[in-house]
């Protein structure tokens, strides 16, 4: 195998190019999938193993995109059952020799899986990544700091190479306390904050416990991935006012790739179909969704053929538009991810998701951590919400929750610090149905 003889570089022309495929029109920007998926598969189902049983009787090259549809989906549970490689997901496409990088996902649903990537790959990621970086207007004098513990998250590797990529600054601040970085955004005047939006929220309680001004400090950005709290309008004012600084949204998963960019009116997510092709399954019908309609989003990436992944079922709720009326003509996801397709919950006839209860809670700026929990009574779901709340006023919470969500839930105030804080991706819904 030959090795590149170097990473990735971003820079004008690279840029140009970006812009270019994001204002394709339909026809161009299907022809485009179409020639990248075809030579995906040519490379491929000769030497990937899981692909090539998967994928047997497939004839290519594909005529139309629309032939996509005749090919199975990949779930995540297949993945995890191991192929070629003990150890590592299933989809290996070469022996692991190949292979220079590995990260796992954080295992909240299910136990966690083993991806690799080839330099050719990651080079893929870090050159996708870049659609983040634009949106977040990254340039060579940013100052980036990554608000992340040092360990095998994807997002801390895949955000560190990019900015590095981009010739900024790269602050790493692994295993720093959350003082030491608010610390370290001080003295080294770290413009760019990188982190999930459960930590941009510990960082500002963090910051006002210890009588520091946190709006003070010189973070104008703030790019958050790990939960959707990026995308939920409550969540990122909640966020933009604390800091003063604007919140740039991003969607990926480390068996897919960097999928989803803000939209610059912090509408929702795009998807970056150069990179990705994207479907919808209608929760409601399981067919093909229409515009606006609450789906599932399943994605096969076009540039990561050591890791490949086709039709995946992300299980990530979302609601596709494509009468976008923006210079942009990727799809938008309005609202972002919405939540799992298994965190839906049941409530006396009504479907409720962890996102919904989240937006009303993050409302109440007197409430600094919620804990939601879902338990089967008899064939029933039902639900009890903690919240650490300034006022100790449970009651207006619970009648907010009965008007918006047409439901009476029990919400039950606890002292302050008693509810856990995170770093990564916030476990604030409990399942024990």
């Amino acid at each position: 195998m030959s090795f590149p003889s170097m990473i990735f570089q971003d820079n004008e022309s690279e840029r140009a190019a970006r812009q270019k495929l994001a204002v394709l029109d339909t026809e161009a920007l299907a022809a485009f999938q179409l020639q990248r998926l075809n030579e995906l598969l040519s490379l491929v189902l000769p030497k990937n193993q899981f692909y090539s049983e998967k994928l047997s009787g497939v004839n290519l090259p594909l005529t139309s995109l629309d032939q996509l549809a005749d090919l199975p989906y990949t779930f995540k549970d297949e993945l995890a059952a191991g192929g070629r490689a003990p150890g590592f997901a299933a989809n290996l496409t070469y022996p692991t020799d190949h292979y220079v990088r590995v990260h796992r996902t954080s295992g909240t649903r299910g136990r966690p899986l083993v991806v690799a990537d080839t330099i050719e790959d990651w080079n893929w990621w870090l050159k996708t990544w870049q659609y983040v970086l634009d949106a977040a207007e990254v340039s060579k004098s940013s100052r980036c700091l990554l608000a992340f513990s040092f360990g095998p998250f994807i997002g801390f590797w895949s955000a560190f190479d990019a900015v590095l990529a981009r010739q900024a600054m790269v602050i790493p601040t692994g295993g720093l306390n959350t003082l030491a970085r608010l610390e370290m955004l001080r003295t080294l005047q770290a413009n760019v904050l990188l982190c999930t939006p459960s930590y941009a929220l510990h960082m500002a309680e963090v910051a006002d416990d210890n009588q520091i001004e946190i709006r003070d400090l010189p973070v104008k950005k703030i790019i958050v991935a790990g939960e959707p709290g990026g995308s939920i309008s409550s969540i990122r004012e909640k966020i933009e006012a604390e800091w003063d600084a604007r919140v740039v949204d991003h969607g990926g998963a480390s068996e897919i790739g960097p999928w989803g960019v803000a939209d610059p009116m912090s509408r929702g997510l795009y998807v970056i179909e150069s990179e990705f092709i994207a479907e919808f399954l209608s929760v409601e019908t399981g067919l093909a969704s229409e515009d606006s309609e609450l789906s599932e989003l399943i994605l096969t990436s076009l540039g990561r053929y050591g890791s490949p992944v086709i039709r995946y079922r992300t299980g990530d709720l979302v609601r596709p538009t494509w009468n976008d009326e923006q210079p942009c003509r990727y799809v938008l996801l309005k609202g972002g991810v919405l939540g799992r397709t298994d965190d839906m919950m049941v409530i006396r006839g009504v479907n409720v998701f962890p996102s919904s209860l989240e937006q009303i809670l993050r409302s109440f700026p007197e409430v600094i951590e919620y804990r939601m929990t879902v338990f089967k009574q008899g064939a029933m779901d039902q639900l009890k919400v903690e919240v650490e709340d300034r006022l100790q006023n449970p009651d207006r919470i619970r009648k907010e929750l009965q008007l918006r969500l047409g439901l009476r839930v029990d919400v039950e105030s606890v002292p302050m610090g008693q509810l856990p804080r995170f770093e990564g991706k916030g476990k604030r819904f409990v399942d024990k149905r």
